[in-house]
C-alpha cells in the first residue's frame, strides 16, 4: 500500500517578502520522510483570511494530513485560528484549558494575561490542543489539520508532540551518487536506469564546481534491495 500523505500550509507575509527563511518546511520533510508519511504538496499563503481558508480547504481535501505554521501569536495579523475556524465552519472562542495554561504561564513570570496574549487562547470549536513545551501557547488539531506556531523551536516541538499519534508507512531509503558529467550526459542512461526501475523514484540534481559541472543522482524508495541494485546499476551505466 502507498504510504499516507501530508501537506504544509504556511502562512505569513515574511515569508513572502523574503524578510525571514523559512525553516519549518524542511524539517518537517525529514521528520515525515523517517515517519514514512509523503509530504506531497507546500503551498505559502499571505496574512489574508480567504487567501487560508482556500488554501487549508484545498489542502485539507486532497491529502491526508495538513500542518500549517504561523499566525497563531498574540497580534492583529495573527488570523489562523480565525480562517481554520472558518475553513471548517466553527466558531473561535476563548477556551477555559488553554486560558488556563496562559495564565499558569504568565503568572510564573510576573507578566500579565492581557487581551493581546489571551488571542492565543482562542480555539475553534471542536479542536484538541498540541502541547508546547517551548512557549506554553498551544497550537491545535482539527479533523485532519494540525495547526502549528511559526517559531521553529516551537513548531518542531509540535511536530514531534504530533507525529505519534499519525500513522505511518515504510520510510523512504535513499542513495546519493555523484558524478562529475553534465545532465547532458547522464541524461540518456539515466532515463534507462528510470524506466527499469520505475517502482523507484530517481532525481537527477547538478552543480558546478570550480567550473566544473556535475550531477548528483539520488535513488529513493522503500525497499532497501531495489534501491542498492538501481545504485549498483548507476554506477555500471555511468562509471
Amino acid at each position: 500500500m502507498p504510504n499516507p500523505t501530508a501537506a504544509m500550509l504556511v502562512i505569513g507575509d515574511e515569508i513572502l517578502s523574503g524578510r525571514t527563511r523559512d525553516a519549518n518546511m524542511h524539517h518537517l520533510a525529514g521528520e515525515l520522510t523517517r515517519a514514512g508519511i509523503a509530504l506531497s504538496e507546500v503551498r505559502i499563503v499571505s496574512d489574508d483570511h480567504d487567501a487560508i481558508v482556500a488554501a487549508l480547504n484545498a489542502l485539507r481535501g486532497a491529502w491526508d494530513t495538513v500542518f500549517t505554521s504561523g499566525g497563531i501569536g498574540p497580534t492583529h495579523d495573527d488570523i489562523t485560528a480565525d480562517a481554520v475556524g472558518a475553513a471548517f465552519g466553527v466558531p473561535v472562542e476563548v477556551r477555559d484549558d488553554a486560558r488556563a495554561l496562559l495564565a499558569a504561564h504568565y503568572g510564573r513570570s510576573g507578566q500579565e494575561l492581557n487581551a493581546a496574549r489571551l488571542r492565543m487562547a482562542r480555539i475553534p470549536e471542536g479542536a484538541t490542543l498540541i502541547d508546547n513545551p517551548v512557549s506554553v501557547a498551544p497550537g491545535v488539531t482539527l479533523g485532519n489539520v494540525h495547526v502549528m506556531a511559526g517559531v521553529p523551536a516551537v513548531f518542531q516541538a509540535m511536530v514531534a508532540t504530533v507525529l505519534p499519534t499519525l500513522t505511518g508507512g515504510d520510510p523512504v531509503l535513499s542513495t546519493s551518487t555523484r558524478i562529475d558529467r553534465g545532465e547532458g550526459d547522464v541524461a540518456g542512461p539515466l532515463g534507462d536506469l528510470a524506466r527499469d526501475y520505475a517502482d523507484l523514484s530517481i532525481g537527477s540534481y547538478p552543480f558546478q564546481k570550480d567550473g566544473v559541472f556535475g550531477t548528483n543522482v539520488v535513488i529513493r524508495g522503500q525497499d532497501r534491495a531495489r534501491v542498492d541494485e538501481a545504485t549498483a546499476q548507476l554506477a555500471k551505466l555511468l562509471p
